[in-house]
């Protein structure tokens, strides 16, 4: 695996909420992890951080309170995940994960779409 592997997106009602997964190339509990998110016509921007051994948490301010990241380390892949809650129409977009550092990220996986209707 030479990239992250996005899933769990989907059409959402406002207000709804999903939980997506992501399979990092990297080892578990290695670095930091971040997601990243995409609005149509916009620049990727990171919304949520979890730190190296999962103790440590920051998330932008447009999710705080509402999602939640968490990771694993399964079969002995690189789990993260986000917990999204009560979810606007500006969430609309792809959902990446990739390492919190630049220097340490992979090249971007394919995301995964999520769609919230209002």
């Amino acid at each position: 695996q030479t990239h992250p592997v996005e899933s769990g997106g989907g059409l959402v009602q406002a207000g709804g909420s999903l939980r997506l997964s992501c399979t990092h190339p990297g080892r578990p509990f290695e670095y930091a992890m971040s997601w990243f998110h995409q609005a149509p016509g916009e620049e990727r921007e990171e919304i949520a951080t979890i730190g190296q051994v999962g103790r440590s948490t920051w998330y932008h301010g447009s999710v705080k309170g509402r999602f939640a990241i968490t990771r694993d380390n399964v079969d002995g892949k690189n789990m993260v995940y986000l917990e999204m809650n009560s979810l606007k129409p500006e969430g609309t977009g792809v959902y990446y994960c990739n390492a919190e550092q630049q220097f340490r990220r992979t090249a971007w996986g394919q995301g995964a779409q999520v769609t919230v209707s209002s």
